[in-house]
């Protein structure tokens, strides 16, 4: 048992990202045969279970057979062949699988056409710096993506998988697609390599354009390179488009060129320590000169004994006579010849130790060479210069050397064609970074110790007669090196064109991203068809830049950006120390982590500042439409758990206590009630929760479901789900929670006690008035109405009670005018202020005007309550009129007594009898029909002289033997009941109070009233209720509001 343990831990990982795969073992087990599972009897204690929890032989049965092959992303020549019934099992190693993929994506253009350049600019110390800082980042990442994937099983899509996985649908989609750019660059930039080896070094006849002067020939190559890069680009989409099988196949001959190129550069080091190849430089002054338009570098030569002006001084001279008018700078400097590449041995290499940054246009100048100044710089358009193509700097060089240390993802993404890709990846890849930062690193110091800075710094080998400056270096023959360059770079721009498709059909399969996924089909065999389109066309615009020097640092930031995220992913798992997070490399920790991730930051900001924002924008972006618009997927990712411990984190520190009164806000429990069908039944008063709330603070949605939880857990789940699908129907954010017990009392009373965690617990419950509390038989009765204010009072929670809730505006309606009147009777801390104030920073109610209302009484100065209210609004920042109004002392009114007698008789009534619901709506009837005739002032000769009661068994008993006249003598004792003083005085204050808000408030959107307390005797609940509906009679929409025993706004900063 404990083998299958560790088996079942390990293979969690392969299926715990919430997407349903066809062979995991975890779901839709529905495929096995019944008779197999319940095999034996030995397990039939468990057979109950047994289809949500398998056996252990038949769950390694599954995982026996499990593969991570996933349709449709897998290579194209497993999808072709058709005819084979099963996938064969993944045959490739370390080495075949991981080593040489990753070794041919990292060299490439860049080591060819660029890194002598760069070493040149930058000497030999920066170039070493740039190359180790670059290679470090790498390799710190490496190590990072070695522990997420050997996390569990990576299928097809390779970093994009494993970042989301880990960081979640929203990182990973952001990322996902920055790395989908990058390589989609990536492939521009390899074309643009291609064409520019193309054109410069092998068939430069075969140039569109052409220009004379210096200017006019770098617009005319970019042209040019427009033209070919287009044409290229078609091409190599078609090749992918029809045959990528070829493409595969033809990797090993690209890598193959790769590795012999780097070869012949080695054993061409080695020969100049012997014999140095003669490559004639020439200088005039200090100045490089470019030999394309001569051959002989001197100013005269001497042929047949006579002296001749040479090509060189056509160039600089307007004639071809020794007394012709020269360039002043050519006039009085000497054309001298030095070796282009001196060799190891020469001592050239301390010449290039260090950095010579020069501007745009400026002359290529050799140190320590004599030069004689002119006072006036003639023109030098058409003079044959070798000048700089572009202004030179650190960070510059290291936005466009990045790109040559990418490509540490294509063992990854290849795990699906490994035999063991948990132990191939980590090795091929760590090892492959190894090798390539050696040869990088050694090409530096040897392209220093054998090459002359001044060809270093000729960027495209204008003094070398257009050739290719490593190529010069390589033996046995510079076309060794340029055919070489030619096909790894091609063979690179294929791979890319090949790679990015199907990683943006992989963020599309995922759904995460809905207008992305048009790009997850493609043909039958699973061919991202419309992902090559789109990637096409993006690489198109890396093809209209047309320089190389341009385009890669565009793809450095998403490279960068994506590395980045992967050193996080890394570093957020480790530090939660998440159960699931058990990686087979064991040799990573957080702080590399953090150190890689530290260093890819700060290099996109080195290589391009705005780039590296404008690449931030693009991902954040991506992000916020993701969270918004995009697909809920549970991942487990690391971000949903380092949610999870903060506010674990945060949730410890908030203080049990009660906040300070400038920190309060109304935290609301929502009380909900439920038909029969688990549906809201007043779906308003979520409306008016978001509308009270507008998203901040604490919402808790509670609701009580009568019953036990093992019979009604399955109503519980469907009364959950229709909740959380209405409060994202009316954008309540908040939490839900359900509570089934045996009575609604106690529910309701439970919620009120338990709801929240720690510090986020609720301080004000919302409810709605019970419209029906007069019928015995409504679940929500009127005792239960009253004990739950008696519950919150206990708690020293405030309360809302919406009445007419029904009425209540939905969050589309707008109001364009009206009132929200405040009825301010007694203090109770402030609610009353705050919640109009709340209220009107939502659309709905911004455009209502706030009144507020108190009363005054014989004794009050109304003058002076109305300017000190009017003061204490001012300080507390609320604007609002104040009126006061005086309620006159007067005698109790018929009309009240009548009201009191009603409401004493009919308790008394329900109290003495025990009815049934037929009988006890007959009584009811009966003692309407009696208070009519008290109104019309009739007697009691006009009470019916003969009423059927139904009584218990043993009062009929006791009573039979009595006449008709006695029982309803008895009744008209409880008809001409005296109401009790206090109810009267009670019904009294309800009564004015309710026809002075009429009078006041009729016409107002919302009304707020400060609510009475239930009495302290409980044998007066059912008249607490009647005072309530009298006060609150006749009006629209009306919130009760009773405070919470503390102040909760305050005039104090």
């Amino acid at each position: 048992m404990a083998c299958a343990l560790i088996v079942i831990e390990q293979w969690s990982d392969v299926i715990g990202d919430g997407t349903p795969r066809e062979n995991s073992p975890f779901i839709n087990n529905t495929d096995m045969e019944r008779e197999n599972i319940y095999e034996g009897k030995n397990m039939a204690l468990f057979e109950e279970e047994m289809d949500s929890n398998p056996m252990v032989s038949s769950l390694l049965n599954k995982l026996a057979n499990y593969t991570n092959l996933s349709q449709g992303v897998v290579e194209h020549e497993e999808d072709e062949d058709s005819k084979r019934k099963e996938i064969k099992a993944p045959r490739m190693g370390t080495f075949i699988g991981v080593y040489l993929p990753c070794l041919q994506n990292i060299l490439g253009v860049i080591l060819f056409l660029r890194l002598t350049w760069i070493v040149g600019a930058a000497g030999i110390l920066e170039s070493f710096i740039i190359v180790f800082m670059c290679c470090t980042c790498t390799m710190l990442t490496a190590i990072s993506m070695s522990a997420i994937a050997t996390n569990g099983v990576v299928p097809a899509g390779g970093s994009y998988y494993m970042i989301s996985r880990s960081l979640g649908p929203e990182f990973g989609g952001a990322v996902g697609l920055c790395f989908y750019l990058g390589t989609t660059f990536a492939g521009a930039m390899y074309i643009l390599g291609t064409i520019e080896i193309f054109l410069t070094y092998i068939s430069p006849n075969a140039a569109i354009f052409h220009s004379e002067d210096v200017e006019g020939e770098n617009r005319a190559m970019l042209n040019n390179m427009r033209v070919y890069g287009t044409c290229t680009l078609i091409l190599m989409a078609m090749v992918v488009f029809v045959g990528v099988k070829y493409v595969n196949k033809l990797a090993l001959v690209f890598l193959s060129c790769v590795i012999l190129s780097i070869l012949a550069i080695y054993a061409g080091v080695i020969k100049t320590a012997f014999d140095p190849p003669n490559i004639p430089v020439c200088l005039l002054g200090n100045r490089t000169l470019s030999k394309r338009d001569f051959d002989v570098c001197a100013k005269f030569q001497v042929i047949n004994d006579e002296t001749v002006t040479t090509q060189l001084w056509g160039l600089f001279c307007n004639s071809s006579m020794l007394n012709a008018s020269c360039d002043d700078y050519f006039y009085q400097n000497n054309v001298t010849e030095i070796q282009g590449i001196p060799g190891v041995a020469s001592g050239v290499i301390l010449e290039n130790l260090w950095s010579t940054y020069a501007e745009q246009g400026a002359y290529v100048e050799k140190k320590g060479m004599p030069s004689l100044p002119v006072s006036e710089e003639t023109k030098t358009s058409g003079l044959p210069y070798v000048l700089t193509d572009i202004m030179t700097y650190f960070t510059m060089l290291v936005g466009i050397y990045f790109p040559s240390v990418t490509g540490i993802m294509a063992g990854s993404n290849r795990s699906g064609d490994l035999r063991d890709a948990q132990k191939s990846i980590p090795t091929g890849t760590i090892l492959a970074i190894a090798t390539t930062s050696f040869i990088y690193l050694s090409s530096i110091v040897l392209f220093g110790a054998c090459i002359e800075g001044v060809i270093l710094r000729d960027k495209f080998g204008e003094a070398l007669k257009g050739k290719l400056v490593i190529g010069m270096l390589a033996w046995p023959s510079p076309w060794v090196i340029v055919i070489g360059s030619f096909f790894s770079t091609c063979g690179a721009g294929l791979q890319s064109l090949t790679g990015a498709p199907r990683l943006l059909q992989a963020i599309a399969r995922d759904g995460i991203v809905p207008f992305l996924q048009v790009f997850g089909h493609g043909k039958a065999n699973g061919e991202p068809t419309w992902a090559l389109v789109l990637t096409a066309l993006i690489c198109e615009i890396g093809i209209l830049i047309a320089s190389l020097d341009s385009v890669a640092p565009i793809l450095s930031m998403f490279f960068l950006m994506c590395y980045m995220f992967v050193n996080l992913a890394c570093a957020v798992q480790t530090l939660l120390r998440t159960p699931n997070w058990r990686p087979r490399f064991k040799f990573y920790h957080w702080t590399l982590s953090f150190l890689g991730m530290s260093l890819c930051l700060a290099l996109m900001f080195i290589c391009s500042w705005y780039y590296a924002l404008f690449a931030m924008l693009i991902a954040g972006c991506i992000y916020k439409y993701i969270e918004y618009r995009g697909a809920e997927k549970e991942w487990g990712d690391g971000i949903r758990g380092l949610s999870l411990n903060a506010a674990r984190y945060a949730l410890l520190r908030v203080e049990h206590g009660p906040p300070h009164t400038k920190n309060w806000r109304p935290q609301v429990l929502v009380m909900l009630n439920l038909d029969s069908e688990q549906c809201v039944k007043h779906p308003r008063l979520l409306s008016f929760t978001t509308q009270l709330k507008a998203g901040k603070g604490l919402t808790i949605v509670g609701s009580v479901l009568e019953g036990t939880y093992l019979d009604k857990y399955r109503e519980a789940q469907r009364a959950e789900e229709n909740i959380r699908s209405l409060m994202g129907t009316e954008k309540t954010k908040g939490f839900c929670q359900l509570v089934v017990s045996s009575s609604l009392r106690d529910g309701m009373s439970h919620l009120i006690q338990s709801a929240g965690l720690g510090g986020m617990k609720h301080n004000t419950v919302l409810m709605a008035w019970p419209e029906s509390w007069k019928q015995s038989d409504n679940p929500f009765s009127w005792k239960n109405f009253v004990d739950t204010i008696r519950d919150t009072t206990a708690a020293q929670q405030a309360l809302l009670v919406a009445k007419n809730i029904d009425t209540f505006p939905q969050n589309q309606e707008r109001f364009r005018e009206g009132n929200i009147d405040v009825w301010w009777i007694v203090h109770d801390g402030g609610m009353l202020m705050l919640l109009p104030f709340l209220l009107r920073q939502h659309k709905v109610w911004r455009k209502c005007r706030m009144r507020i209302f108190t009363v005054a009484q014989m004794d009050d100065n109304s003058i002076q309550m109305k300017k000190d209210l009017q003061m204490f609004l001012y300080h507390l920042r609320i604007s609002a009129e104040v009126e006061v109004v005086e309620m006159v002392e007067n005698d109790i009114s018929a009309f009240t007594y009548e009201k009191t007698l009603m409401m004493e008789q009919r308790s008394q009534m329900l109290k003495q009898m025990q009815l049934s619901k037929n009988e006890r709506e007959r009584e009811a009837q009966l003692i309407h029909d009696r208070n009519t005739a008290a109104v019309a002032r009739t007697k009691a000769a006009a009470t019916p002289e003969k009423v059927q009661m139904t009584w218990t068994k043993e009062k009929l008993i006791s009573e039979k033997h009595k006449n008709k006249d006695t029982n309803v003598a008895g009744f008209r004792d409880i008809f001409t009941l005296k109401p009790n003083q206090s109810n009267v005085r009670r019904m009294h204050t309800a009564v004015k109070l309710n026809g002075v808000v009429l009078n006041k408030s009729q016409d107002a959107q919302l009304v707020l009233l400060n609510m009475p307390g239930p009495p302290k005797n409980r044998q007066g609940d059912e008249n607490y209720m009647e005072f309530l509906e009298v006060l609150t009679e006749g009006l629209n929409r009306v919130l009760l509001v009773r405070g919470g025993g503390r102040e909760v706004i305050t005039i104090y900063s």
